[in-house]
């Protein structure tokens, strides 16, 4: 039977981002200010009786501030014991005219402090919750909460388990459409629960030796593709980042997109066992009694109020189920084995394109293909690698805590690019004549299936005409569990012409890094496995390229994220071949070329290993 589990997260933010400017416009900065405590708390109460009424529970994230606050805790203890809500512990929310004294800092994110700082903040903030409640928290959160940090809360704090941990795809889209000035910088994670590893938050543990301990959740449950394609604060299961996306009806204050997208949510349980997974993670801030993002308090208020009437429909429809944080970790830890994969076939419900995405994500990797090009992939984060990465101040990440990539169709152009160079993408090219055509410009829809441990996508076929010959092939794309490998077959189903042949050339360009800007490629390897041909190319940044026939395999190793990607192939005719990029285009390529008649297959497996 499917189970779609929905968390609700309130925190009583005191002090909430943005509004202390909003409530004192005209007015020297005053964190303190009555008018702003007053109004923080009556809106975490609205929000409460909003999910309270639609007959849902809740996890009440306390902030540092609000422990402060008698009133604050008083109601977290009341709403305990008559709805069953959780009282936890949020790691956001620090600002407040004690913690500032304390710590003389504007800094609010707990993750870009120093390891001393963080240390010192969570004794700080546990041990006065502790004070206030006379018990530690089971659950605790931030936009991000980096490794080093995780393993020291469950050391600390044994009786954490379930965490809010990082932000989906939170990074430089975002920090774009908010003019330059939103530095929580962490793409390339889940966008589902998973189990953390100790070495990187956003790396799926793959077995108890690497678990940290907690079971992660993502804050918000987004888009996956207009997210992805886009700002992703402004499509979210948060009824107000529908209002700051202006995706309503502004004559009618209707939002069918909100329904729509926790729908497809619910939709996924049928691509993971029977098991879905909606989050809702609200501060004050957002519903401001003079309004936020172009919408008035009232727009704001509905949309809250609606969001959880809809939730509390399904649940009386016996179609959802409320956990609290700490609920949904047990829960979780019973239903996932480590190497299971999260799976989301996804469709645009907002553009009316059509267009699908299927994203795919374990221990070893997190994959997006893109069925509007022909099943390319188009992201790929080599999560085997499970990269150290610590961020903060006196780090070498202060601010940027994604997980690097090998392939981004947004930050490295992809298949569609400028006149000179090439994107990072993973596709296929057919040949005839001298006629070229890549299947990244073949459109397409997939159609998923599980057969053993092994996720497959089963493409609609396509046809491609060249002057003189129609070929029609099939792709199948498969994940096999545990084994770091995506696998592409190629299917030629029919051609015009019986009797003729034609070559196909698989490959993949690819680069790293966690933004637009270029790294220094100089310290990669290309390499050529066949034997006495065997080729070992240092990247010099001179187009240079190098082959042999029958090659056993073509790699890269990319030392500065510990990661070997190599492609092997099974096929008539094949040639493993690899190429260097220049400066306008720092880009490698590795690849094999091969011949296909009718009825014929040509198969490659993409694969990640760790590289020390």
């Amino acid at each position: 039977m499917e189970q779609f589990i929905v968390n609700i997260i309130h925190r009583p933010e005191m002090v909430p981002e943005y509004a202390e400017k909003v409530t004192g416009q005209g007015k020297a900065e005053d964190i303190g200010r009555k008018a702003l405590l007053t109004e923080s708390l009556d809106i975490f109460k609205t929000q409460q009786d909003c999910a309270h009424r639609h007959g849902l529970k809740t996890t009440i994230q306390m902030t540092y501030a609000s422990l402060f606050n008698d009133e604050a805790v008083a109601l977290a203890k009341e709403h305990h014991e008559r709805y069953g809500d959780e009282i936890a512990l949020s790691l956001l929310g620090l600002p407040c005219e004690e913690f500032r004294k304390k710590y003389n800092t504007k800094d609010f994110c707990i993750w870009m402090f120093s390891m001393e700082d963080k240390k010192a903040i969570v004794r700080d903030v546990f041990g006065k919750f502790h004070d206030r409640f006379g018990f530690y928290p089971e659950s605790t959160g931030s936009y991000y909460l980096d490794a080093e940090l995780i393993n020291f809360i469950k050391a600390e704090y044994p009786q954490v388990k379930c965490a809010v941990a990082t932000c989906w795809e939170e990074g430089p889209k975002a920090y774009h459409t908010c003019n330059n000035s939103w530095y929580t910088l962490m793409d390339g994670g889940p966008w589902a629960p998973w189990i953390p590893s100790k070495q990187n938050t956003h790396a799926p543990a793959a077995n108890a030796e690497e678990d940290s301990g907690i079971v992660a959740i993502p804050h918000l449950s987004r888009d996956l593709l207009a997210c992805y394609d886009g700002n992703g604060s402004n499509f979210g299961t948060h009824p107000q980042n529908v209002l700051r996306g202006m995706i309503y009806d502004t004559s009618t204050w209707e939002f069918p997109y909100l329904y729509n997208l926790i729908d497809q949510y619910r939709a996924l349980a049928k691509y993971n066992d029977g098991y879905a997974y909606n989050m809702m993670f609200v501060g004050p801030g957002w519903m401001n009694k003079m309004g936020r993002w172009e919408a008035p308090y009232e727009l704001l208020l509905k949309s809250y109020e609606e969001g959880c009437a809809y939730y509390g429909e399904l649940k009386r429809q016996g179609k959802l189920t409320d956990m609290t944080m700490s609920e949904f970790a047990d829960y979780y830890r019973a239903k996932k084995g480590y190497t299971v994969p999260e799976c989301a076939l996804w469709r645009d419900i907002l553009y009316g394109s059509k267009k699908q995405l299927f994203w795919y994500c374990d221990p070893y990797m997190r994959a997006c293909v893109n069925m509007d090009q022909g099943g390319a992939l188009v992201d790929l984060r080599p999560y085997v690698a499970k990269l150290e990465w610590p961020v903060g101040i006196g780090t070498k990440h202060v601010q940027d805590a994604s997980y690097p990539f090998l392939i981004q169709e947004k930050y490295r152009a992809g298949y569609f690019t400028h006149y000179a160079g090439e994107g990072t993408v993973r596709s296929a090219k057919l040949r005839y004549r001298g006629e070229e055509v890549d299947l990244c410009l073949c459109r397409t829809k997939a159609h998923f299936e599980r057969e053993g441990g092994e996720r497959r996508l089963t493409l609609d076929p396509v046809t491609v005409e060249f002057d003189g010959l129609s070929v029609t092939l099939q792709t199948v794309i498969a994940f096999p569990e545990g084994e770091s490998c995506i696998r592409y077959e190629r299917r030629v189903l029919s051609m015009s012409d019986p009797d003729a042949q034609v070559q196909i050339d698989e490959y993949m360009v690819g680069c790293y890094g966690t933004t637009e800007y270029p790294e220094d490629m100089t310290s990669l390897t290309l390499r050529v496995d066949a034997g006495e041909d065997s080729v070992a190319l240092p990247y010099e940044y001179k187009c240079r390229e190098a082959g042999a026939d029958g090659a056993a395999r073509v790699s890269c190793d990319v030392p500065p994220i510990k990661t070997r990607v190599s492609m092997t192939c099974e096929g008539r005719q094949p040639r493993g071949y690899v190429r260097e990029g220049y400066a306008f285009s720092p880009m490698f390529a590795l690849g094999y070329t091969g011949t296909l008649r009718e009825k014929e297959v040509f198969t490659t497996w993409l694969k990640l290993e760790k590289a020390d």
